[in-house]
């Protein structure tokens, strides 16, 4: 079937995003509409070409990037490790190829939100995450990110993955309740793209004293990203800012975190000491695994009697609107086919009626780009939210990278 329609040709050599109602062929799978575009990628919905009633989501690399032997191969290299990790806390790595010269991995498709669309949303409506949930969350981060740092290759040899990169816009919510990282396999070639092309912006606020100051990295790094990330749920504020990178690069590697308490008095003194260990600035004090950390918060969820439930019920709650339009798109994306071939009945069961640990519908991770740093008006820094097909400032490719920006100022 797939060689019996063309695929649609392109105004100035761009790929042609295809809608819900209107795919487009891209290699095996169709294309359905652009999520979100960033400096390093474009992420569309898709769907299978073989007649598949699932959801994906592929990102494309930019054309740039693409004329740089050593960035495709780090793309390659780190899109098959990511296809390794197979654990209900990390999203689903299915693919990695290349068609008619776009480099692309292609991940399950997770219907929900990103946690700082979370964190927004939540302030906008002036409410905060509760905090049987944010612990809930924390230690689901926690337990994908042990079983990255634990992992084995074929030669059963530890492979030593680190992150590097754990920040909300990283940690997918989806509409059932399910706790994702994203784009983790990927995350040492996503570090080294943004400081080549000046994209790094933002992402500094996340990022453990060690890192900022650039010494080597273990697992305990991610730790402390895991730890901002707790903090900022429980408190709705973000916990490292600064009027400049360099102040906001300071205030990182002093690593002086208040209790979360100061903020929400729904914070026990045990969740405080949890919290302020994994933020602890010597690594010899922090946790000294992420199962460590996920395991202190478990214990404290029992004494919530959580559901995870709740959280599906919280998202919903949240995001019903969006949450209505996601089942629309795909009910007509799953039933729409091109001219010239057959549709295909959308398997409505598949989006509302199938319990969330049956479904074959699984998320969307947006590109790590399109975190954007806060603007001045906005107190707790989470920003209103952007329009997911904003391109980025132009200004950004003038950047200088990271380390000659820190040292420059150093001096």
């Amino acid at each position: 079937m797939h060689d019996v329609v063309a695929e649609r040709p392109s105004q100035d050599g761009k790929l042609s995003p295809g809608a819900p109602s209107d795919p487009v062929p891209f290699g095996s799978y169709y294309l359905l509409g652009l999520i979100a575009r960033g400096g390093m990628a474009e992420v569309y919905r898709a769907k299978p070409r073989d007649g598949g009633k699932r959801l994906l989501a592929i990102k494309v690399m930019r054309p740039q990037l693409a004329r740089e032997p050593r960035f495709i191969d780090m793309f390659h290299r780190e899109g098959k490790l990511a296809m390794m990790l197979r654990n209900r806390c990390i999203v689903e790595t299915i693919a990695v190829g290349q068609h008619d010269g776009r480099h692309y991995i292609t991940m399950a498709y997770i219907g929900g939100r990103d946690l700082t669309q979370v964190l927004r949303r939540c302030q906008e409506t002036q409410q905060r995450i509760p905090v049987p949930h944010a612990v809930y969350i924390a230690a689901r981060i926690a337990e994908g990110l042990h079983f990255a740092h634990t992992l084995a290759g074929p030669d059963s040899r530890p492979l030593n993955i680190v992150n590097r990169d754990v920040s909300p816009s990283n940690v997918r919510i989806g509409y059932d309740g399910e706790v994702r990282l994203i784009d983790f396999g990927i995350a040492q070639a996503l570090m080294k793209f943004t400081s080549e092309i000046g994209i790094l912006k933002g992402k500094f606020s996340y990022m453990s004293p060690e890192q900022i100051r650039g010494m080597p990295l273990d697992a305990r790094t991610d730790v402390f990203s895991a730890g901002i990330i707790l903090h900022e749920m429980l408190t709705t504020e973000k916990l490292f800012r600064g009027d400049t990178e360099f102040a906001l690069m300071e205030k990182v590697r002093k690593a002086e975190v208040p209790p979360p308490s100061n903020f929400n008095r729904r914070v026990t003194p045990e969740l405080d000491a949890i919290s302020l260990r994994a933020l602890a600035r010597d690594v010899s004090d922090r946790y000294q695994s992420a199962a460590q950390l996920a395991a202190d918060l478990d214990g404290l969820i029992a004494g919530y009697k959580f559901d995870p439930k709740e959280l599906r019920q919280f998202m919903l709650q949240l995001f019903r609107k969006e949450h209505a339009k996601e089942i629309e798109d795909a009910e007509i994306a799953l039933a729409s086919s091109p001219e010239g071939e057959e549709p295909q009945a959308a398997e409505r069961s598949t989006i509302r009626d199938i319990p969330p640990s049956e479904s074959p519908t699984t998320v969307m991770p947006p590109p790590t780009p399109l975190e954007l740093p806060s603007p001045p008006h906005v107190a707790t820094g989470f920003a209103p939210a952007m329009p997911a097909s904003v391109p980025p400032d132009p200004a950004d490719d003038k950047r200088r990278s990271f380390w000659a920006s820190l040292f420059r100022r150093k001096k």
